[in-house]
């Protein structure tokens, strides 16, 4: 009676699963057996520790393995890397042992993020595992070539090849994967052209091969790939104009060809309709030229657009006010002339315009004052000749960041910038004509992160007022005539958001006091501080030596004098120290032997003496380093003369 009721229950519970019972118990296939254990021998350290927990034989009852229920056969391997509960990556330290090809009835191959994993792909992928769907070995530390045989994978969907070291020439067989959905094979080291045969591909969703060293022609094949969603060619080798196959690329989403060698014209559309859907256009850093073709409005479905750092001249075309989807436009670095177009204005949608170095003209349309969620705006380095600031810019209701460098804007920094609608965050008017003094009301800009004036003719001193400014990151202040003390620039206290000071530059200027509270207020977070080529005075305080954070120290061509502090050792993240052309003297401390990641290193032109510490980094650096100090000796300069030498002479001779 007992074994009927069993029977019974085994039979509802087969019928409730659809009758797929997993044998758990049951040992699985010898060969699968054998292929995971030659894949855990051939790692020597698993820092997530699952490998660990494959023992005996039911390998389907192992951590990353999934089974076919009928048939107890590994279908599954999913062992990618993670952050752990420490927050540190795991790691899989070894080979990628070959012998993981005795799956033959593996489907997904997930070894991704495993970023110690080395070795090479098996070359008899494609032969041996007929069933794979997806394999994912991103994020490795593979070597060797693609292997040609995984265009024999008819059944593949995703092959994730990216972020490793894969060299070698992107296999022609790849064609024949008609069922791939994403080839991502970018940040490798692979070479060679695009093959033509990638064209068959024509349910292919997404193609990155971007950050690689492909040369070549973009070929005209791509076009067949009517699926395609995203197409990422950027960072290679690539020449040769962009093909007009492309504009058949009816759901084309995303299209990445920046930093490549592309040269000729862009052969946009000629009618609307060609790419309806083409979302994302970046095609920056390249060498393409001619205009943008009247055409380009017709891309109705753009929503950012990238042709930065190009040979793209002539006039920005009035069609990109059809862009109403329009949220990101970059054409910076190009040589665009003539007038912003009126139709700017019509972008409602557009957050962030930026049209720095060219050659554009002034004056800028009023209509642009209807950018109601306009973010950032970038002018820079164009021969707008503003003179003043249109008061419309101000009013805008979104606008943050604001960037008018080289626009020839003239007279004193306008006060109407202290009365925008939008709270300003970074603001950017160097290397124009700007004259007089630093407004008081700056102080006044609660959320102001970035401010650079550098490379103008302003004078009188820094304002009190600066102290407010309690998120400012960035100071610029370099090449104007200011004068007095530098404290304002270090008053300025961390505020509640955690924002401090981080990059100072006053250099340049006229400045002949304050150096005395470098540190003292506690800023702790300054990565960068340039007082060069100023008139500064006293001594280096031993507060210095709390800003532990810096890189970059530049305190040259001034009038410090005493000896190099102690504090400096402290300093241990130090790249660079320029310290040439003062009064300093006394002997370079030992403590300057600690400095270990420094690259850059000027101590001449000063009073030192004494040996130079024998010990890297000090050892590393050129005789120029510590030259114009009469003192100075050891390496790199001379020997040091034995103190008292001709005395010890002497005395031998008396003696014998």
């Amino acid at each position: 009676m007992d074994y009927q009721l069993l029977q019974i229950v085994t039979l509802v519970t087969v019928i409730a699963f659809g009758g797929d019972i997993r044998k758990t118990t049951e040992a699985c296939s010898s060969d699968d057996l054998e292929g995971l254990n030659g894949f855990k021998n051939g790692i020597q350290m698993d820092t997530s520790g699952r490998l660990a927990k494959w023992v005996g034989k039911s390998c389907c009852e192992w951590e990353g393995i999934v089974c076919d229920n009928a048939t107890s056969r590994v279908t599954q391997i999913h062992l990618p890397g993670f952050i752990d509960k420490d927050m540190f990556q795991t790691q899989m330290v070894g080979q990628l042992s070959p012998s993981i090809t005795l799956l033959t009835s593996l489907e997904i191959l997930d070894l991704g993020g495993l970023v110690s994993l080395s070795g090479t792909i098996p070359q008899t992928f494609g032969m041996q595992l007929p069933k794979l769907q997806k394999l994912h070995l991103f994020g490795n530390n593979l070597t060797g070539p693609v292997p040609e045989s995984i265009g024999e994978l008819p059944n593949l969907q995703e092959l994730a090849l990216h972020e490793n070291r894969i060299s070698g020439s992107i296999p022609s067989s790849l064609g024949s994967l008609k069922n791939l959905k994403r080839l991502q094979l970018y940040s490798n080291q692979i070479s060679g052209t695009i093959p033509f045969s990638l064209g068959n591909l024509t349910n292919l969703v997404e193609l990155d091969l971007h950050d690689n060293a492909l040369t070549g022609h973009i070929p005209f094949s791509i076009g067949q790939m009517q699926s395609l969603e995203k197409l990422d060619l950027s960072s290679n080798m690539l020449s040769g104009s962009i093909p007009s196959s492309l504009t058949n690329l009816t759901a084309i989403s995303v299209l990445y060809m920046d930093t490549n060698y592309l040269e000729g014209t862009i052969p946009f559309p000629s009618r609307a309709g060609e790419m309806p859907s083409l979302g994302f256009l970046r095609l920056h850093n390249n060498h393409l030229n001619g205009n943008i073709p009247s055409s380009f409005g017709y891309l109705v479905s753009l929503q950012r657009v990238s042709l930065s750092n190009n040979r793209l001249e002539g006039p920005l075309p009035s069609s990109l006010g059809n862009l109403l989807s329009l949220t990101e436009l970059y054409v910076s670095g190009n040589s665009f002339s003539g007038q912003i177009p009126k139709s700017i204005g019509q972008l409602s949608k557009l957050i962030m315009l930026n049209i720095s170095n060219n050659l554009m003209e002034g004056p800028l349309p009023q209509e642009m004052s209807t950018l109601q969620n306009l973010q950032t705006l970038d002018l820079s380095f164009n021969p707008l000749n503003l003179s003043a600031i249109p008061p419309w810019l101000t009013d805008l209701p979104s606008l943050s960041r604001l960037y008018l460098a080289g626009c020839g804007i003239k007279g004193q920094i306008p006060n109407i910038l202290q009365t925008t609608e939008s709270p300003i965050q970074e603001l950017d008017l160097s290397v124009n004509l700007l004259s007089g003094n630093i407004p008081t009301w700056i102080g006044s800009l609660p959320q102001l992160y970035l401010l650079n004036l550098s490379r103008n003719s302003l004078d009188s001193h820094i304002p009190d007022s600066l102290t407010n400014l309690h998120d400012l990151g960035v100071l610029d202040l370099h090449s104007n005539k200011l004068t007095g003390s530098i404290i304002g620039a270090f008053d300025i206290e961390q505020g509640s958001s955690g924002g401090s000071l981080t990059y100072i530059d006053l250099s340049d200027n006229n400045f002949s006091s304050g150096v005395e509270e470098i540190g003292v207020k506690g800023q702790l977070n300054i990565q960068h501080l340039n007082l060069s080529h100023n008139l500064l005075k006293g001594t280096l305080p031993s507060s210095l030596g709390k800003l532990n954070s810096i890189h970059s120290l530049d305190l040259s061509f001034n009038e410090l004098a005493s000896n190099l502090p102690e504090v400096l050792e402290k300093l241990t993240l130090l790249e660079r120290l320029k310290l040439q052309s003062n009064h300093f003297s006394g002997n370079i401390p030992n403590g300057f032997l600690k400095l270990r990641k420094l690259k850059e290193l000027d101590l001449s032109n000063n009073v030192l003496e004494g040996e130079i510490p024998e010990g890297k980094p000090l050892i590393d650096f050129p005789g120029s380093s510590y030259s114009g100090n009469k003192g100075l000796c050891g390496k790199p300069l001379g020997p040091c003369k034995l103190r008292g030498s001709s005395d010890m002479n002497a005395n031998i001779h008396e003696f014998n």
